[in-house]
């Protein structure tokens, strides 16, 4: 055979076999490997955002957290203060009632002690009456007068 018609039948089998690999294998090839393409597209963008998520929610817990916290600190002095103000209203109502106390004890004490200031002064008179009485019932005298009046001091002493 002649070089030239072999070469001539391998060119046409090598175009018939580039048509038919353009025409029925490549395309199948193509689509998947751009099936490919875009599954791993999609996934990239998927894992970008599920990243972007993460990180927002991190934020968003720690923010929450943070503000539990401030919560609880404002909760905290808040209980603090509320327990100081009814230690201090104890404090008050005990010194008013120990001021009333103290005060009903110092009136009982003035009572008792005029009651006492009045019982003396009857005793005074009853004894300055009698005293009279003996003065005047004896004869004018001054020694004996001077007695009498002795004896009235040391009763009333």
């Amino acid at each position: 055979m002649n070089l030239n018609a072999t070469l001539i039948i391998q060119i046409v089998v090598f175009l018939t076999f580039v048509w038919f690999t353009k025409s029925f294998v490549w395309p199948p090839i193509v689509k998947a490997l751009d099936e490919r393409a875009k599954k791993i597209a999609d996934g990239l963008a998927a894992a970008d955002k599920a990243k972007a998520d993460l990180a927002n929610a991190e934020k968003k817990s720690i923010e929450e957290l943070r503000a539990a916290r401030e919560s609880a600190a404002e909760l905290r002095s808040g209980a603090e203060k509320q327990a100081a103000k009814l230690v201090e209203d104890a404090r008050a109502e005990a010194n008013r009632i120990i001021a009333a106390a103290r005060e009903a004890a110092t009136n009982e004490a003035a009572a008792a002690a005029q009651k006492a200031k009045d019982a003396l002064r009857d005793q005074v008179a009853q004894l300055a009456v009698a005293g009279a009485e003996r003065i005047l019932r004896r004869e004018i005298n001054a020694q004996v007068h001077a007695d009498l009046l002795t004896n009235l001091k040391q009763e009333l002493s």
